[in-house]
């Protein structure tokens, strides 16, 4: 790639990549900017970048940040942030932005597949079917139903209220905890999330994992939910804790879990292979060919934003 800095008479803006654009990505904005990867640019080019355009969920730290003196704008191409050392951005005043509620609609769906997935055990009977169990053994097991559970949903933003509105059509009483009540909603806040957990059938995350927020999910809120109780993870797998998570299901402290992300992916805990109450995903509810293009959509409003002076389209609150 290019590494020479941007001169006056360069049209197309000079923009850092900390990893390859994805290839949807990269024919929509090829020419409209001149991309360097960050590793391969040379001090010159390192010393005039004002934006770092972040593919995916590359870790963005202080030593990345250090290299680029001129640097006003971090553009995530994801909703969450947490890969991004937000600090020291803060401290040096940039601006950083997100995918906004480009995946919302894609991520609130997947959550309800989970939920439908795991609670009438749809994955574990489809298996049962194929190994040929069905004919040799009589039916699976009884599983429950969806409609009417209550469902407890952590954080009620762009995803959270769209699980919310999914699974009240199911007939599900709907409660949820965040950082503050959202009175234009008509579900129940619930300040505690051990209180929470302890009146839920379903316990969904769908929060961003910030140092408040990891771990938030431990022993004494699994056994709140406890043992006929499921949790949806399709937030960050750092909300919950790992290896108590493993522990409280094959215990029977808790009774399911649905889960598409994981405290060190792509790496999954082994002992959920064998567990037909536990739905496992590669981290892809956000993932869709509509919700790129819509990511895309985003990143490109933010980038024309940026470069023409105007507002950006979503700014991440620092």
């Amino acid at each position: 790639m290019e590494t020479t800095p941007q001169s006056p008479a360069d049209e197309k803006p000079l923009m850092l990549l900390l990893q390859p654009l994805f290839p949807e990505f990269a024919a929509a904005l090829a020419g409209r900017y001149r991309f360097v990867l960050a590793v391969d640019a040379d001090a010159a080019a390192a010393a005039v970048a004002r934006v770092l355009l972040v593919p995916g969920l590359a870790p963005v730290t202080a030593e990345h940040l250090a290299r680029l003196p001129a640097l006003e704008l971090v553009a995530g191409t994801s909703v969450g942030v947490d890969h991004v050392d937000l600090d020291t951005c803060r401290s040096r005043g940039l601006s950083v932005t997100n995918a906004g509620p480009a995946f919302a609609v894609d991520s609130a769906d997947y959550a309800v597949g989970l939920v439908v997935a795991v609670l009438p055990r749809v994955a574990a009977a489809d298996a049962y079917v194929r190994r040929g169990r069905w004919a040799a053994d009589g039916d699976y097991p009884l599983a429950t139903k969806v409609s009417g559970k209550r469902v407890g949903i952590v954080g009620l933003g762009n995803i959270g209220s769209r699980v919310a509105r999914r699974l009240a059509a199911f007939g599900c009483a709907v409660s949820y905890h965040s950082r503050s009540p959202k009175p234009s909603w008509p579900y129940t806040f619930v300040p505690a999330l051990l209180d929470l957990a302890a009146g839920s059938d379903v316990l969904v995350l769908s929060c961003a994992l910030t140092d408040e927020t990891k771990h938030m999910v431990n022993r004494e809120v699994m056994e709140a939910l406890g043992k006929d109780g499921v949790l949806i993870n399709v937030g960050r797998g750092g909300l919950v804790d790992e290896p108590g998570l493993v522990r409280c299901l094959r215990d029977g402290v808790l009774g399911g879990a649905g889960l598409d992300v994981y405290a060190n992916e792509p790496a999954v805990p082994p002992e959920l292979f064998g567990m037909d109450n536990v739905v496992l995903s590669d981290h892809r509810a956000v993932i869709t060919p509509e919700s790129i293009r819509g990511a895309l959509e985003v990143v490109t409003a933010n980038l024309d934003a940026f470069f023409s002076g105007r507002p950006l389209v979503s700014p991440v609150q620092l």
